[in-house]
């Protein structure tokens, strides 16, 4: 097994082969990330895209993340609705509030190392440090295909979220401190594993506790230790 993760730090040019070498890695049956969307999401916003780096500097994680003014959207909108179909051209610092995680990825050798929380941690102080509202993105559903015949996708994220079932992806990051928000259909529409269905997730800024920040979630989904959802925020 290789050297787990030193540091994450910004994505640089010279890091575009390693990183499309990464997605063909976790998502064999997808294309990966092409070159000129990722040479648009540094020329945009270079401060959220991330990548996680051994001693050699072989990259063993990607993140990427935009900013999004929340009122120019639905929020049942899908993946490339928000990407602005990956290239990040819709990134909107001046009016946005909201860190938009469109990836995070890592190496299926090095699952279970710690890496996930490196970036994740990561992208927590990028939002605080720019003084965003909050993170949201859409987790792809990676188990629900398992239980698709017998449950809707609805069903699937409360159990996930009640800990009655596991998601590799909503249960990492529900014990990272996301809320569901909802589900949307078709977020992925070419997903084999999760049909298409996503949980809309939320990480909220702790320095910025106000009323106003706080959306009304989904009563279906709250977190275990919840006494009900927070006030509406838009």
């Amino acid at each position: 097994m290789r050297p787990a993760p030193t540091h994450v730090r910004e994505t640089s040019a010279a890091d575009i082969p390693g990183i499309i070498q990464l997605c063909r890695r976790v998502y064999a049956e997808a294309p990966p990330w092409k070159e000129e969307q990722l040479r648009s999401h540094q020329a945009v916003f270079p401060d959220g895209q991330l990548v996680a780096v051994d001693h050699t500097g072989e990259i063993l994680g990607f993140a990427a993340c935009l900013i999004v003014n929340w009122d120019d959207y639905d929020a049942w909108d899908d993946w490339r609705d928000f990407t602005d179909k990956g290239y990040f051209t819709n990134h909107d610092p001046e009016h946005g509030r909201t860190l938009y995680g469109a990836e995070i990825m890592v190496d299926p050798t090095q699952q279970g190392r710690g890496l996930g929380s490196l970036i994740y941690q990561a992208r927590r102080e990028l939002c605080q440090r720019l003084d965003l509202r909050r993170i949201r993105a859409g987790a792809r559903l990676r188990g629900y295909h398992q239980h698709a015949a017998e449950m809707s996708a609805a069903e699937y994220v409360t159990k996930v979220v009640r800990g009655e079932l596991r998601d590799p992806t909503l249960s990492f990051q529900l014990s990272r401190g996301f809320d569901v928000l909802g589900v949307v259909q078709n977020y992925l529409r070419h997903d084999p594993d999760s049909r298409g269905w996503a949980a809309l997730i939320e990480w909220r800024n702790p320095d910025l506790p106000q009323p106003e920040n706080c959306p009304l979630r989904d009563p279906r989904f709250p977190r275990p230790d919840a006494g009900g959802p927070p006030a509406e925020a838009e």
